[in-house]
């Protein structure tokens, strides 16, 4: 191959007896990316067009489904391609154009579900002053941010890993989609770039996770000292919050995982954690919602209903 990167070819290596299962894989895989789209996607046309769910908490939900139908797109369909075509490969262009969207995208997961605590923080221990902080210009900068504040932390570490090298240091990727580094296909080592990986996971991930921490502990002091009517009322919506929090959490650890265990894993092993990765959260996610949450679960019933009926 030549080693110019606008014509390089990365061979993804992570498939495991693909000629032989492409059909079953194909079949499954399309299978759960369907059942993704129309549950996520349903969730969405009822937040959307029920009145009664025009509330900050449903259109951050709103957010969460639409974000995980983007990563979804990003991975499912070049991975059925592949599962169809001779040589799983893609161009050094698209895995750092997929590599970069799938990071943002995860980035932009945690930054959202910050904003979903905060709003859970205002709406239990400041009940009073919920309206007027919780109002749709705010809601719009919390939104803008969660999505906007990813993409420049990436754009910045992945200008500045090509502007520091373009020498390919391998061409296979021990993965079935972009979601390796680009150290492991780039001669890179810097300390710049070091510090740049830190500043992003300090901001993207381990802040607003303490944020998290530091939110739902406040609120659980508060629910606490309260009735039981509003610890109910409370958990109903806090938790859902919480299981998808931990879930997205371990997965993203599987993310990390893969990366420093690369070389020292089985090839099954690393599969099965990458599946796990493109699977749970964005297929189970609606799943928690729509059974946790009873309103979201009231419109889904009738929603549900009607189309029995016809």
């Amino acid at each position: 191959m030549d080693a110019e990167l606008n014509v390089t070819y990365i061979t993804l290596d992570g498939h495991i007896q693909v000629k032989q299962y492409k059909y079953l894989y194909f079949f499954i895989l399309f299978t759960v990316y369907v059942l993704i789209l129309c549950c996520n996607l349903t969730i969405i046309f009822l937040i959307v067009f029920q009145r009664s769910l025009h509330e900050p908490m449903y259109i951050f939900i709103a957010a969460l489904f639409l974000n995980s139908v983007m990563f979804s797109t990003l991975v499912y369909p070049k991975l059925l391609i592949d599962f169809l075509s001779e040589k799983q490969i893609i161009s050094f262009p698209a895995f750092f154009f997929q590599n970069f969207l799938l990071y943002s995208s995860g980035g932009s997961e945690f930054l959202l579900l910050t904003a979903m605590s905060y709003d859970r923080y205002v709406s239990v221990c400041k009940p009073l002053q919920y309206p007027a902080i919780m109002r749709k210009r705010s809601i719009i900068i919390l939104l803008v941010l969660g999505w906007i504040v990813p993409v420049f932390h990436f754009s910045v570490f992945y200008l500045v890993i090509l502007n520091l090298n373009r020498k390919m240091c391998s061409f296979t990727l021990k993965g079935i989609f972009c979601n390796g580094t680009l150290f492991h296909l780039l001669c890179v080592h810097s300390n710049t770039l070091a510090i740049l990986t830190i500043t992003i996971m300090v901001n993207i991930s381990l802040l607003p996770v303490l944020f998290i921490v530091f939110t739902y502990t406040r609120i659980v002091i508060i629910l606490y000292r309260s009735c039981k009517e509003v610890r109910k009322k409370a958990a109903q919506t806090c938790l859902p919050h919480l299981l998808v929090l931990i879930s997205f959490t371990c997965l993203g650890s599987f993310d990390v995982i893969i990366f420093s265990l690369e070389s020292e894993i089985s090839k099954t092993l690393h599969l099965i954690m990458t599946l796990q990765i493109i699977i749970y959260h964005p297929l189970f996610n609606p799943i928690i919602y729509g059974l946790k949450m009873k309103e979201i679960s009231k419109h889904l019933k009738k929603l549900l209903h009607r189309i029995k009926m016809n």
